[in-house]
């Protein structure tokens, strides 16, 4: 199983919520003060009725009831209405908690380490920003306002109890400890339970994305089986526990039941007792009862919210596990357009390093080029360069790096949006200047709303080489003073690839530059050559003075030239 990221334990799920709470105390306070009132018109409605049934015991003329059938009109108005608005500000609340903790979450997740997403896997993020956030906000717009108004309800309620006689107040707390027993027996078995059950979730969809991206190589492999296999065994897992949750469900009503009966057979026994005795009308017996069983929708809505609870608990924790990191502060920096690594080690996994004790120096505009065959740590080092991941040991100075990888994304949208992710105050005669600095305006002016045209999902599909352009077009425009290229024209093809290296070439002009060379052209035309072999520096020169030395590079040059 995958290192997930991190979950909140209680306290740190308090804290979070405490700080998004703060500033909104007012409209916290106009919510709770609304439904509160919405609740104790409410309670007129039992007595109200019960004084009905006095009337009627009493014998007393049908004109006696007109006063008390107003009175009920009018609760019913002004509890609709105290009840609309206290909901209204309930949900604005929540709502406004909930975005706000969204907002945090993708700010964290955008800052942690790319090694620990990768660690986790793709599919532990996914299900948090997706399942998790989904759960939250149901909870949020129907659990929640339903929770406050309930609880208020119970306690305003069991008060009426209490002024019209404290022995019904004593009678309707029977059901009391079954209900409190119930509650926390469920809530024992649930809150593992569902924690459970988000992280098999999580675990199912990442065992379904790894299936789907890496379609092509299971099928080259026949490894089919093994991969069905792996899905079937996580999602078994889930149909296990969301079984179990079923099960505990059904136990829980059958509970809350058995409380509910006993109550209400407690407060009728004690009225029969208090009429026959004188020290209640009829008319109060019944209000008593009435409230008893106005009880029953509350109480067993806190009850069963328990159960959205837990889940949107559990899924919360995952959020505020996220939201809470620490926001990692920038790097130092080298100085403007310079590198400075000193002893930088690195290890994915404990034990089994890919870098040992590299020094790598770059000078303000110098360009040098990282090779090496597959393995050597080049990508590791420049990605630990460029800030994407921390070294484990030694010191890295980078100078404000970028970078730009084989691997780009087309953000949904106008291509002038795109471009202006990097400057957002970009004009679009700058935009065109980037786009003709690397060698792609022709392209993007021909395309059908030339820069306005929708690119990214669902729009006009850009080829490998013009994502790569246009990578490089953002850089132009950000204008940063050190630039890392990964591997950026690995997979465009013989023509793509001189293409692109070309657009790198300008991209890069008068800026320091380490770039990963996948091609060996591009080391030639730096600076400066390093060369990688098992995590060790084993030559630095130009690309004449390395040729010359006849080593390592000498010989990559010579398999280079003879392949082509």
């Amino acid at each position: 199983m995958s290192d997930l990221l991190p979950t909140a334990d209680g306290p740190a799920i308090r804290a979070v919520l405490g700080e998004l709470l703060r500033p909104h105390r007012a409209l916290a306070a106009g919510a709770f003060a609304l439904l509160a009132v919405a609740t104790g018109v409410g309670l007129v409605t039992a007595p109200a009725l019960g004084r009905i049934v006095d009337i009627v015991a009493d014998g007393r003329p049908v004109d006696a009831i007109t006063p008390v059938i107003v009175l009920l009109a009018v609760v019913a108005v002004a509890q609709g209405a105290a009840t609309a608005a206290g909901l209204a500000l309930t949900s604005r609340l929540g709502e406004t908690v909930l975005a706000r903790l969204r907002e945090r979450f993708v700010e964290r997740a955008l800052h942690l380490p790319l090694a620990q997403v990768e660690k986790a896997g793709t599919g532990d993020l996914t299900a948090r920003v997706t399942g998790d956030v989904s759960l939250i906000a149901e909870a949020v717009r129907r659990a929640l306002p339903e929770l406050v108004r309930s609880s208020l309800a119970i306690v305003l309620t069991l008060v009426a109890l209490a002024l019209l006689d404290w022995r019904f107040l004593l009678a309707a707390l029977i059901a009391l400890p079954v209900q409190l027993y119930t509650a926390r027996w469920y809530v024992r078995r649930a809150v593992p339970l569902y924690a459970k059950q988000r992280v098999a979730n999580g675990e199912q969809q990442q065992r379904l994305l790894d299936s789907i991206r890496a379609g092509a190589t299971i099928r080259a492999f026949r490894l089919e089986n093994e991969h069905n296999g792996r899905v079937a065994r996580a999602s078994r897992a889930v149909v296990d526990l969301t079984m179990r949750g079923v099960t505990l469900v059904l136990r829980f009503y059958m509970r809350l039941h058995i409380a509910e009966f006993a109550g209400l057979a407690a407060v009728l026994t004690a009225g029969f007792f208090l009429v026959r005795g004188g020290s209640a009308s009829i008319g109060t017996a019944t209000a008593a009862a009435l409230y008893f069983s106005n009880l029953f929708a509350p109480m067993n809505t806190v009850l069963v919210l328990l159960d959205d609870a837990q889940a949107a608990a559990a899924g919360l924790a995952r959020l505020v596990g996220v939201a809470s990191l620490p926001v990692r502060e920038p790097r130092p920096l080298a100085g403007p357009g310079a590198v400075a690594a000193t002893g930088v080690t690195h290890a994915y996994v404990a034990g089994r390093p890919v870098l040992h004790g590299v020094d790598l120096t770059l000078e303000p505009g110098e360009r040098v080029a990282l090779v090496g065959a597959t393995g050597a740590g080049k990508t590791t080092l420049a990605r630990i360069v460029a800030g994407v991941h921390p070294p484990t040991g030694g010191t890295v100075g980078n100078g404000g790096a970028h970078l730009v990888t084989q691997e780009v994304h087309v953000f949904a949208g106008p291509l002038a949006d795109d471009l202006r992710l990097a400057r957002p105050d970009a004009t679009d005669d700058e935009l065109r200047t980037a786009l003709d600095t690397v060698g792609a305006l022709t392209w993007a002016q021909a395309l059908p709303d030339g820069l306005a045209t929708e690119v990214g999902a669902g729009g006009h599909r850009l080829t490998g080489a013009q994502s790569q352009q246009l990578a490089l077009a953002r850089l132009v425009l950000a204008d940063p003073h050190v630039i890392v290229l990964d591997e950026a024209t690995a997979e465009a093809g013989s023509t793509g690839a001189r293409t692109l290296e070309r657009s790198a070439a300008a991209a890069t002009r008068d800026r320091t530059a380490l770039i990963v060379a996948h091609r060996l052209t591009q080391a030639a035309s730096a600076d400066r050559v390093v060369v990688m072999e098992s995590g060790h520096v084993v030559e630095t020169g130009t690309h004449d003075e390395l040729r010359a030395a006849n080593g390592r590079y000498a010989a990559l040059w010579a398999a280079w030239s003879g392949s082509r």
